[in-house]
């Protein structure tokens, strides 16, 4: 009798542009032929894994971040001077989540999808598994000062990051045998002590959100099987302009990783299909 294939379930945390690496992994996996069984994302990782767990066209979303990087009127620092109260005004984040998902629910996705956000109220984890695909990212990437809270139900909901922020064991409690958590900023960072100016502002207080997600992640991301850190430390929060170089770092990642997530997923190797996969074993550490 055959043996049962382990199911893979994806934990992508949040990190602004840095999260962009999560599509560059997802397309690794692709190219590899490893299904995803079960998502759940917190922020970015919210957006970039119920975009491809709804359809699973991550080549649409891969070019459209790469075509918003090429628009000159996508300027972070130009946002940030406009003396808005928050980074993004909210019209434009949902009007682009409507282009994705439309009147879509979390239960309409091809791949079981969870969606984590943090309730103001009182700093409560809380996990979207229903209602609107759109609401549900959004209330995830609502970092405060950037996004304005969003209220589902009778629940105002922020940034899922300040609860959990590489949420690998929601996606283990959904039935996933191999947890792979990917996880692009939770790390201590030194936040400069002489700072000034609005956009250096922006920068020290999302510094201070990265040192609260790097403490609550030590105690989250042990339930992982295999936690990848692509090269994207160096980038900002707001680097979408870069969005063709984060989205390599985080494919590069994760071929150096396909032999080790085969072996703990049980898989026997598989032949490598092209001169590049070959290449790729060769340098992938041994299992």
């Amino acid at each position: 009798m055959p043996r049962r294939r382990k199911k893979i379930g994806l934990a992508l945390g949040g990190g602004g542009a840095k999260g962009l690496a999560h599509i560059g992994v997802i397309k690794a996996l692709e190219e590899a032929q490893i299904p995803i069984d079960f998502i759940a994302g917190t922020s970015m990782g919210a957006l970039v894994g119920g975009w491809y767990a709804l359809d699973k066209n991550i080549k649409f979303l891969e070019n459209l971040f790469l075509k918003i990087s090429r628009r000159e009127d996508f300027q972070p620092e130009r946002m940030i001077k406009s003396g808005s109260k928050t980074f993004f005004q909210n019209k434009s984040i949902i009007e682009f989540l409507n282009l994705g998902f439309g009147r879509k629910e979390v239960g309409d996705c091809e791949i079981p999808f969870r969606a984590v956000a943090t309730n103001v109220a009182n700093g409560d984890e809380e996990i979207l598994s229903e209602g609107l695909l759109c609401r549900a990212v959004e209330a995830s990437i609502a970092t405060p000062i950037i996004f304005s809270p969003q209220k589902i139900g009778e629940k105002l909901l922020m940034d899922g990051g300040l609860a959990n922020p590489v949420p690998a064991d929601v996606v283990r409690a959904m039935g996933a045998d191999v947890v792979l958590a990917v996880d692009v900023s939770s790390r201590w960072v030194n936040i400069p002590q002489n700072l000034a100016g609005a956009k250096n502002m922006y920068a020290a207080i999302l510094g201070s959100f990265s040192a609260i997600e790097y403490q609550i992640s030590k105690h989250i991301l042990p339930e992982a099987d295999l936690v990848l850190r692509p090269a994207v430390t160096h980038y900002t929060f707001f680097d979408f302009p870069r969005a063709a170089e984060i989205i390599s770092a985080g494919q590069s990642e994760m071929k150096r990783n396909l032999n080790i997530l085969r072996a703990r997923a049980g898989w026997t190797k598989i032949p490598p299909r092209t001169l590049g996969e070959a290449i790729w074993r060769l340098l992938s550490p041994e299992v």
